[in-house]
């Protein structure tokens, strides 16, 4: 794909389009690290390599949250850093408007990170602590051709920059440093970064998990109106299923570099079908729950998650999974259709029509089971 080198639309203005496009797709995104060789690996054939995410496949849509959740360590931050094209991805594609994209740097890259911007999950840690305000904003704004032409063109995209993620006035803020600002006035300044390349989708890797519990939905608040107003596409990367299901239009549930589960956050939060995703919402503190507990709890997906230089064949949640079947550790299973909601699906056998059917009251394979006990 070339990408073009000329400046954007003014920034002012929200992006154009309708809501259901499609701006930026993975389709079977890959991810391989190489792991370093020992001295007795030397004389192998054998290249280990960490399976950090495999066979991904994610749409954003303008106007459109699209919430990507799983535990640390589940390859959530390495999808985030490959669609915004800062990784080289081992295999699939980037699509951007449907086109195929690779970009390594250079002008390419400086042209599509005008359409794809990160925020990342530390404020203080993606801002030089040397430089003020004005500096960070004044770059972005240049770097992408939205600085205007005069210095009072400079100082109007400067204001409107904070009075979008609503650091106002803006002198109050413009010399400062980031040391000399909260943690929530940090990442809104990393967010006014990402403003001043008027991109059409942003990539949210954990913004808020770094902020006090306070001021969270305040951050979720300003990025669900900046979605409104400027009809952005998102991807919001979290641990917090419950964020998910306030913030975000559609829920993806990642574990051990593989999707499991997707569909409306509502339905993936309210009937999750994925035993993973049973797990991440018992993890969640819930004080009805917590008054009905028995001591016969059962098996709740105790244990470490897989090795990912070494994954366990089959569905990689077998060895946690209190559901799990002998086909679970052999094949690995493709998305199905619960069809209790148009557009969930889940990576897991329970739902194959052969399993289900087999569980039916007076079916050979129930009977058996019955017999059994």
């Amino acid at each position: 794909m070339t990408l073009s080198n000329s400046a954007p639309a003014p920034a002012a203005g929200p992006a154009s389009g309708p809501a259901t496009e499609v701006v930026l797709e993975a389709v079977g995104l890959t991810k391989h690290f190489p792991v370093r060789r020992k001295l007795r690996d030397l004389f192998t054939r054998e290249h280990a390599a960490v399976h950090a995410v495999d066979d991904v496949n994610l749409v954003l849509r303008r106007g459109h949250v699209t919430a990507l959740v799983g535990e640390s360590g589940s390859g959530k931050s390495t999808v985030a850093r490959l669609l915004a094209q800062l990784y080289p991805r081992t295999g699939g594609d980037i699509l951007l408007h449907g086109d195929a994209v690779t970009v390594k740097g250079g002008r390419r890259f400086r042209a599509y990170a005008r359409r794809v911007q990160m925020i990342f999950q530390d404020p203080f840690a993606s801002l030089n602590p040397v430089h003020t305000v004005r500096y960070h904003l004044t770059r972005a704004l240049k770097i992408h051709g939205n600085a205007g032409r005069t210095a009072d063109d400079l100082e109007r995209a400067l204001a409107d920059l904070l009075g979008r993620v609503s650091l106002t006035p803006p002198e109050r803020y413009l010399e400062k440093f980031p040391h000399e600002l909260s943690g929530g006035q940090r990442q809104r300044v990393a967010i006014a970064r990402a403003l001043g390349a008027n991109p059409e989708a942003l990539l949210a890797d954990e913004p808020v998990s770094m902020l006090d519990v306070s001021i969270r939905l305040g951050v979720l608040n300003l990025l669900r109106d900046l979605k409104e107003r400027l009809n952005l596409a998102i991807l919001y990367i979290t641990h917090d299923i419950a964020s998910a299901r306030y913030f975000a239009d559609e829920t993806m549930v990642m574990y051990a570099g593989r999707m499991v589960e997707g569909g409306e956050s509502e339905t993936v939060t309210q009937n999750p079908a994925h035993p993973y995703t049973r797990l991440l919402i018992e993890s969640a503190p819930d004080p009805d729950r917590i008054s009905g507990l028995t001591a016969d709890t059962g098996d709740r997906g105790n244990g470490e998650p897989p090795s990912l230089i070494n994954p366990p064949a089959g569905c990689r949640f077998n060895p946690r999974c209190p559901n799990v079947m002998p086909r679970c550790t052999v094949d690995l299973p493709p998305r199905i259709e619960i069809g209790d909601r148009p557009g969930h699906w889940a990576a897991c056998w329970l739902y194959d029509p052969a399993t289900v059917a087999a569980q039916q009251p007076g079916s050979a394979a129930a009977a058996t089971e019955e017999a059994a006990r």
